[in-house]
């Protein structure tokens, strides 16, 4: 049939015949489907670059390798399969812009800070022991930056980086402990305050003011969240404040540590994206590691090992010490519990830590003071050899960090 115009009446008003409703529901969804594939395509476009990004932030220590290659003999073999230490060392360089603040730069750097991190093989707890940046200890030989080598010396640990790098930091440690070091991270002042300003700062608790022009810390009293500089100068600040000893520093660094590990764990950083992604960021591209921690898939790895790890078994000690005494501005070893602090962690066998006894009138004789205590164990069913007590070593948890 055809209307007045001789057109079809089955037409559409600008000529031609309309399209059947399924028709255009098929081109409706071949957009749509068209559209999801470029929104998957530019979305795996930008992983693939955000990923690339990360990986390629990261400094591969390749001449440490070499350097511990060539002592591979001599060093610690792994007695428990599956354990992890790795050697954290913070870097007191004043080279490029960021550093140049803090001093002069010598064109030489010490280990600022050491730090001993072991994952027992069941990774349901972890133990950070820091070294004491001024304790008399043998360096072996080194390589140095200019091609020579140093001879063996008896001298302050933090020397070995500056003779000889990490790999020098590492033999030493090792000679020290006779613990099998597997991998290292070296991070200096600016990579530090990148990454704590990523996750928004670190809260502390003080128990009175701080001042230290040195370290360029001023605070005051009471609960405060601390980034970029201020954070850095908490970390470092030394001579001004207490007695001026290492040993508080490290007690400062330990505190900071566990307050950190604390909020990336509570916060959901680990698990969300948006946050986990600037914190990546600032450590890839702030820190150096040896080969095998060199990608971002190796050091994802070592963070989903940690992420399950309550707070209260992360842990934080000193190394037993005591004033050296051939000087008393440095320090030595307390033997035996330094040793067997050693062994435990080299056999991978469980440490325990508490908070010092407080000190009383009574107490503050000097004497011989031994840094662990046994801890007391369920008696063994008759016939059967009881365990032997677990070790406990002045320290404190990431879960006694939280301002209180």
């Amino acid at each position: 049939m055809r209307d007045s115009a001789g057109i079809p009446g089955d037409t559409q008003a600008a000529g031609g015949p309309r399209r059947p409703p399924s028709s255009r529901r098929r081109r409706l969804l071949r957009w749509i489907g068209l559209g999801a594939a470029l929104l998957v395509l530019a979305g795996a476009a930008t992983g693939w670059w955000l990923y690339s990004k990360l990986d390629g932030n990261i400094t591969e220590d390749t001449s440490a390798a070499a350097e511990l290659e060539r002592y591979e003999r001599e060093r610690p073999a792994h007695l428990a399969t599956g354990a992890q230490n790795i050697l954290l060392i913070g870097s007191d360089s004043r080279s490029g812009k960021d550093n140049a603040r803090y001093g002069q730069d010598q064109g030489t750097q010490r280990s600022d800070t050491a730090i001993l991190l072991h994952l027992p093989r069941d990774r349901r707890s972890a133990t950070a022991v820091s070294i004491p940046r001024d304790l008399m200890t043998r360096i072996p030989p080194c390589l140095t930056a200019d091609g020579s080598r140093t001879r063996e010396r008896f001298a302050q640990f933090n020397w070995a980086f500056q003779w000889g790098g990490a790999a020098c930091t590492i033999r030493t440690v090792e000679t020290l402990t006779g613990i099998r070091v597997d991998h290292h991270m070296v991070i200096d002042f600016g990579g530090f305050k990148k990454m704590v300003d990523a996750i928004g700062g670190v809260e502390v608790c003080l128990k009175a003011p701080m001042n230290d022009s040195e370290a360029k810390l001023k605070l005051a009293a009471g609960r405060q969240t601390l980034r970029g500089e201020e954070a850095l100068g908490f970390v470092r600040a030394r001579y001004s404040l207490g007695n001026g000893s290492d040993t508080e520093r490290m007690e400062r660094q330990q505190q900071f540590l566990g307050s950190l590990v604390d909020k990336v764990k509570s916060n959901g950083v680990l698990l969300n994206p948006a946050r986990l992604y600037p914190l990546l960021d600032a450590a890839t591209s702030s820190v150096t590691t040896d080969p095998g921690l060199a990608s971002l898939r190796d050091l994802y790895e070592l963070v989903r090992d940690m992420r399950d790890i309550p707070t209260e078994q992360v842990k934080f000690l000193t190394v037993p010490r005591q004033p050296y005494t051939g000087d008393p501005n440095r320090d030595e070893l307390v033997e035996p519990d330094a040793a067997r602090l050693f062994d435990q962690l080299r056999m991978d066998k469980p440490v325990t830590v508490a908070p010092p006894k407080p000190t009383t009138a009574a107490s503050a004789r000097p004497e011989p003071r031994p840094s662990t205590t046994p801890e007391p164990t369920a008696p063994e069913p008759t016939g059967s050899e009881p365990p032997a007590p677990v070790p406990t070593f002045t320290g404190t948890t990431a879960g006694n960090a939280d301002c209180r």
